[in-house]
């Protein structure tokens, strides 16, 4: 695809405490590597990815290939950063929330994560796929599968164990994150909380031709 060549452009924001593997995860997603020479992230960074997505319909047949330009926007962990980090909540679409399965203390801090996309994201239940990462130190693991299977069961949301090292999950973490949002937008009648610069191949946006959005606190479905 060329640069213009797509029919959406969608956003997905990684978050989770620093040093959780965000910006490992979306290297290894984008360019099928792992870099072990990062450094951390200072403010917001983004990777970039062209795919083609096909839902399924009623009868298991997919549908037409949807052309998307993704964007994932890697953001800082640090505490002196959450207040840029959170600015940033509104305009994503989907968020990968990463914790170190090697680190108990990330795990623990995924409730004040999940708190913040609440009050900042697009509306109260935004699209949120649970990460444990750094599944490939198995023998420094710190947090059993069934805990974190729990936690993402209470808030209703998918969980995968994740590897940027090897690439375990990562890319069907992204793959599951994006069909959540395609059916959102496909099942909801109003699409006010669509963010701005979800754009078509025509140049057009698909919000153009939506009425006026009366409460950006709430979802449209």
């Amino acid at each position: 695809m060329s640069d213009g060549d797509y029919d959406y452009l969608i956003k997905f924001l990684a978050l989770g405490d620093s040093g959780v593997g965000k910006t490992s995860i979306l290297y290894q997603y984008t360019d099928g590597k792992f870099n072990s020479r990062f450094i951390t992230t200072v403010g917001i960074d983004f990777r970039e990815k062209r795919v083609v997505y096909r839902s399924n319909g009623p009868d298991g047949i997919s549908g037409r290939g949807q052309r998307i330009h993704l964007q994932l926007w890697d953001t800082a962990g640090q505490e002196r950063f959450r207040s840029l980090t959170t600015a940033f909540f509104r305009d994503a679409m989907g968020f990968l929330l990463l914790f170190d399965l090697t680190n108990e203390q990330s795990f623990l801090n995924v409730r004040n994560w999940i708190s913040q996309l609440q009050m900042h994201a697009y509306c109260e239940n935004p699209d949120i796929v649970l990460c444990g990462n750094k599944s490939d130190m198995e023998d420094q693991r710190m947090v059993k599968e069934e805990e974190a299977k729990e936690l993402a069961e209470k808030y209703g949301i998918p969980y995968f164990e994740t590897s940027a090292v090897n690439g375990t999950n990562v890319s069907k973490a992204v793959e599951t994150l994006l069909d959540l949002i395609m059916k959102r937008m496909e099942r909801c009648v109003d699409k006010s909380w669509i963010p701005e610069g979800v754009v078509r191949s025509n140049g057009h946006s698909s919000t153009e031709q939506l009425h006026e959005e009366k409460d950006k606190g709430k979802c449209g479905c």
